[in-house]
Order: C-alpha cells, then sequence, then structure tokens
C-alpha cells in the first residue's frame, strides 16, 4: 500500500498494478482472497481501478492502462475465464465509462467483473417476475461512472450491485457514495462478502453459503420489489 500510494500514485506516474487473485480465490483459502484491493485503493488519488469482464477485455484494460499517464490498477480472478476470444488488436477504453449490457426501467444491476453473469441471471429472474431489468458491466471500480448511475439511479426503484469483494469499502459502496452526491433517494441492495475472513472452499459453494448468488440478490431484493409492485397497483385503482 505504501509503494502503491507514495512511489507511484503521489508522484502520478504510469505504473500498472495487476491484481491477480482479485475476488475469491476459492482453493487458496483466507491467505489469498483478493477481496480488500477496492477499498484500500479506491480512496488513492490519481489511480485508476478497472476489473474486466472477460479475457477480450482483460486485454482491452491492459492496452488502457499503456496508455494511461498515470497509475492504475487491474484486478481479475485466479483460474480461467469464460472463453472468450481475444480480438487481435485491443481498443483503448474512456476511463470511468460503464458499459450497459442490457437497457431497462425498473431495476438497475451492476455486476463488476466476474460478477457479471450472476447480475445477467438476476435480471432474467426478474423479467420473469414481469420487471424491466438493465444491466450494466461497470468497468471501473474508480472512477465511477457518475453519468450512468445517475441515468439508472433516477429512472429504476431499485438499484443491485454485485462485486468480488467485501463490501465495507467496495464498488456499492463507491455506488451509494455516487448516489448521495447527487441526492437520488432510489434504494441500493449491495451484494458482496461479509466483514469477515472467508475460509477455504470452492468458489461456487462459498458464493452459495455468503450470498454471492442472484438467488440470495432475489430474496435480498424482495422488500424493494414488493413495494414497487404496490406502488404500481396504487396508480391504476
Amino acid at each position: 500500500f505504501d509503494e502503491s500510494m507514495h512511489g507511484a500514485c503521489l508522484q502520478n506516474l504510469p505504473v500498472v498494478f495487476c491484481m491477480d487473485r482479485g475476488g475469491l480465490s476459492g482453493d487458496d483459502g483466507p491467505t489469498h482472497h483478493g477481496l480488500f484491493d477496492i477499498s484500500y485503493l479506491r480512496g488513492v488519488p490519481n489511480l485508476i481501478h478497472m476489473v474486466p469482464k472477460d479475457e477480450d477485455e482483460l486485454a482491452d484494460m491492459m492496452y488502457t492502462a499503456m496508455l494511461h499517464e498515470g497509475p492504475s490498477a487491474i484486478r481479475y480472478p485466479r483460474g480461467i475465464g469464460p472463453g472468450v476470444a481475444v480480438k487481435a488488436q485491443p481498443v483503448a477504453l474512456e476511463i470511468g465509462k460503464a458499459e450497459v449490457i442490457h437497457d431497462g426501467s425498473d431495476v438497475a444491476i451492476f455486476g463488476l467483473g466476474a460478477m457479471l453473469p450472476e447480475a445477467e441471471r438476476l435480471a432474467e429472474m426478474l423479467r420473469l417476475e414481469g420487471f424491466s431489468a438493465a444491466v450494466i458491466n461497470p468497468r471501473f471500480a474508480k472512477p465511477v461512472d457518475r453519468e450512468c448511475v445517475a441515468k439508472y439511479g433516477a429512472r429504476c426503484g431499485l438499484v443491485i450491485t454485485l462485486e468480488d469483494h467485501v463490501l465495507a469499502g467496495g464498488f456499492g459502496s463507491a455506488v451509494l457514495e455516487t448516489l448521495n452526491g447527487l441526492e437520488a433517494q432510489v434504494p441500493v441492495v449491495r451484494i458482496g462478502w461479509p466483514d469477515e475472513f472467508i475460509e477455504h472452499g470452492k468458489v461456487e459453494s462459498l458464493r452459495a453459503k455468503y450470498g454471492l448468488t442472484a438467488e440470495a440478490a432475489l430474496e435480498k431484493a424482495r422488500p424493494h420489489l414488493s413495494h414497487m409492485m404496490e406502488q404500481v397497483l396504487a396508480k391504476h385503482l
């Protein structure tokens, strides 16, 4: 932390920090889970923090980092990616710009990095229940896409964030801070790891145990969804 802050960020040097094992590292156990990097780097000035959804976007982020004139960090999980083909020439990303995977008007789901597939599963569950769900690939843990958050915070009745990181100081916290700065009143449901050291185990089993699944997110969102349905029914009475 001292080296990243004083050695790179204070001097605004073009250093790239590759956060290997970003997220739960499963079989490696609590000494190797990468669940804290967003929170301890997000407050450092000059740094940008990127989180790819797949192999191709990781290449784009490496290319973006090499072109960026200041310090940057990229977090990616242990193991193989989803199997997406990597294009011959990477593309530089616009700093702080999220990618809208699916548009929607009732619920906005921000699925950071490896949690994007769960975000898409959650969106499908919501659609089956009659809700229009937007799915957003944030790409950047810092800076957060303020314009995107403002747009969906104003349009939707609920915002849900999913991250493979502790909730304390993580991406969901950044979204909450952004909405607070915008004085938006939309409720936010955050899905992430609790404030404790997570044991050794298979990723899927630990996600199920600690509620980092689309099913758990849906249940946590239930009270807000019920309230939204009540408001819709009231308008038609």
